[in-house]
């Protein structure tokens, strides 16, 4: 009798799915930044001794400090001072630090012809320069020869610049990611907008110059604190129309419009004058400045100084200064302070500077001292300056005649 057959089952062995290749890759690059070293007193210098150097101050390039090194002797003993030398050095501790660099003595003539030397933008048969630690240097023992340096465009008034570029070299690992998901811009201004225009759920409601505008309590309160003091802390807050005088309703309009959107249209801005001494609130920026002051509306005064900083000019600058002064606009006040002491000669001859002296005397007193700074800063034309500041301070104009002050 024959025996049953064997059978064997065989199952398949479970095989593990492929996983998600991945990759990465290695960026090498430089972190540049620059620094300008100038000597001032180079005849002073020499005679120093060969091998002693003026060290400009450390500035920061890759994570390192550095500094720029002059040798007004050279700083090869052999050259016998023939050379003036300019290293840069390693200023913090670090060890294989590796960089390029560029040197780039300045022509002062204006005629751009500087003496530079550089490793940017060239091949190295060797690759970028290796500073093994903190005071290692790389640079030029025979820079430029000393007696020609002395009667070159380089030197002027006894002064030398040296610009400075470093490139520390990074290596970094790039990992790949997955497909970034973009983030549109934000839409909250159009949201409000809208809100602003089709007046849903408004609860307040403003008459300007017998015009209606239709507004949202809450908003208006999360963005103006007059705002918030009318509706939430006073009495009046339970009124459904509210009459806002001294203000025109394009004015109001516009307000309304930053208010809920956070943005002017720049149309509305382009609004200019057209006499030569208008009175001080004309244009429909210099209104939005006063209605930003009115309701304390911080971002909305900022625009409008940045809009009319950009206008100031000899014929204008008393004026806006005034309107500066006026909406507690500090910033556009420092502006015309300063640009009305650095031309005031040409600005005491403005019909604008008659306005001030009638109407603001005060800022008289702030303009002397920024005058009085400005000279501090400057010595040039100091003379002239002087003598205009003489005149302001004495009531004189710009031709030497006593003007009487009106009271």
């Amino acid at each position: 009798m024959s025996e049953p057959p064997i059978i064997t089952h065989v199952s398949d062995k479970n095989t593990s799915p492929l996983t998600r290749p991945t990759s990465s890759r290695s960026v090498t690059e430089t972190v540049n930044g620059s620094h300008r070293f100038v000597i001032q007193g180079y005849s002073l210098a020499k005679g120093m001794g060969v091998g002693k150097h003026i060290a400009s101050d450390n500035f920061t390039v890759g994570g390192h400090q550095w500094a720029i090194y002059f040798y007004p002797d050279g700083k090869n003993p052999e050259d016998n001072s023939t050379y003036v030398s300019v290293f840069i050095a390693l200023a913090s501790e670090g060890t294989d630090v590796r960089a390029l660099f560029e040197l780039t003595l300045v022509d002062q003539s204006g005629k751009g012809k500087h003496k530079v030397h550089s490793h940017f933008d060239r091949s190295l048969e060797s690759g970028p320069y290796t500073l093994k630690y903190r005071g290692s240097m790389w640079g030029y023992k025979r820079f430029f020869r000393r007696a020609m340096l002395e009667t070159s465009d380089y030197l002027k008034d006894d002064c030398l610049k040296i610009n400075c570029t470093v490139g520390v070299v990074r290596s970094t690992i790039d990992c790949s990611s997955l497909h970034p998901i973009q983030v549109p811009d934000s839409d909250m201004g159009s949201h409000f907008g809208m809100l602003l225009e089709n007046t849903e759920g408004s609860d307040v409601v403003f008459s300007v110059a017998g015009e209606k505008f239709h507004a949202h309590k809450l908003v208006l309160a999360a963005r103006s604190p007059v705002f918030r003091t009318e509706f939430f802390d006073e009495l009046e807050g339970d009124k459904q129309e509210i009459v806002v005088a001294d203000m025109e309703p394009r004015v109001f309009k516009a307000m309304l419009h930053f208010i809920y959107r956070d943005s002017l249209e720049e149309e509305e801005l382009e609004d200019t004058s057209s006499s030569s001494v208008p009175p001080v609130t004309d244009t429909l920026t210099e209104k939005l400045l006063s209605a930003a002051d009115r309701y304390d509306l911080t971002r909305l005064r900022r625009v409008c100084e940045s809009h009319l900083c950009k206008d100031i000019s000899v014929n204008s600058v008393s004026r806006t200064l005034a309107l500066a002064d006026r909406y507690h606009a500090t910033e556009l006040k420092a502006v015309c302070l300063r640009f009305a002491a650095e031309n005031l000669a040409a600005v005491m001859q403005s019909d604008g500077f008659e306005y001030l002296k009638e109407n603001c005397p005060s800022l008289q007193s702030e303009l002397l001292k920024t005058v009085a700074g400005c000279e501090d800063d400057c010595s040039s034309g100091g003379g002239k300056s002087r003598s205009v500041w003489a005149q302001l301070s004495d009531g004189g104009d710009t031709n030497g005649r006593r003007v009487r002050q009106r009271t």
